[in-house]
């Protein structure tokens, strides 16, 4: 696949694990073809290097976000995906797969509850603007008693969620154009890139990488750490944010006992012998 078809390493990893699990599925129906399968999982994955994420300037967004025809329905519907898109930084699928009864667009703090990764669910609270553009999507594209399980953004030919080509195509043709007016627009923009660079945005304009991280989804702060390339003074100094520098200034209660920790916790000091 290397050598002869000039496959990247990503997919030959991915056809390793499609093949793996035939094989596993084969080996569940014949028991005689099992040691395909346990020969397949001595494969080794090729070894692959995180690609960085290109980067895109607040000035870049807006010129993607002037171009969208709202004068069509199909130019307001991009429009209302591209905002939410760049509005939440959520998962492109996490959006494609979001349901009319997900969007909590009349209440006191307008929501929408996002299905993420490992079926976590999360809220993601959205701005005027996006609370706009989804209100009118939602009633010209779904009437005016819209099916609470229909999709927001469904695919015309049978309801379902619009395809992940689908959007790419959309993109790329919105990037096209904005391009032409302002070229840091990247030609080969995708979806994931919008969620970076919204990401980047908020780091930028001071928010805490904590905060960060859980409106991403992730579980981890060192993923995010490495999502936006961050270096670990910008953790500590971003971390900081979230601490009183008075309250570290204040003795710890156990300090004056003489018992220490062991004694402020009730529990009798180890007798050394």
């Amino acid at each position: 696949m290397i050598e002869k078809r000039g496959c990247s390493h990503e997919t030959c990893n991915i056809r390793l694990a499609s093949l793996r699990a035939f094989l596993a599925y084969l080996g569940s129906r014949d028991v005689s073809l099992l040691y395909l399968a346990s020969g397949a999982s001595q494969i080794k994955r090729k070894k692959v290097y995180r690609k960085k994420v290109q980067g895109i300037s607040k000035d870049a967004v807006k010129s993607l976000l002037e171009t969208p025809d709202t004068s069509t329905k199909t130019g307001r519907r991009d429009m209302a995906l591209l905002v939410l898109m760049y509005g939440t930084a959520t998962r492109i699928d996490e959006i494609l797969s979001l349901k009319v009864g997900h969007l909590h667009l009349n209440a006191k703090k307008p929501c929408a509850n996002v299905l993420g990764k490992g079926g976590k669910i999360r809220t993601m609270y959205l701005l005027p603007k996006a609370v706009a553009h989804l209100k009118r999507h939602l009633q010209e594209q779904h009437g005016k008693t819209p099916n609470p399980e229909s999709y927001v953004f469904y695919s015309r030919n049978d309801g379902g969620k619009m395809s992940h080509a689908a959007i790419d195509k959309r993109l790329k043709k919105y990037a096209a154009i904005a391009h032409k007016t302002n070229p840091s627009v990247p030609l080969t923009l995708h979806a994931h890139q919008l969620r970076h660079a919204k990401a980047s945005h908020w780091l930028e304009d001071g928010m805490n990488i904590v905060q960060i991280s859980f409106l991403l989804g992730h579980e981890q702060l060192e993923t995010t750490m490495i999502y936006l390339d961050i270096t670990t003074e910008q953790e500590a100094k971003a971390l900081a944010t979230l601490e009183d520098e008075n309250e570290r200034q204040v003795t710890k209660k156990w300090k004056p006992l003489a018992e220490g920790l062991s004694g402020f916790c009730g529990v009798k000091p180890m007798q050394r012998k």
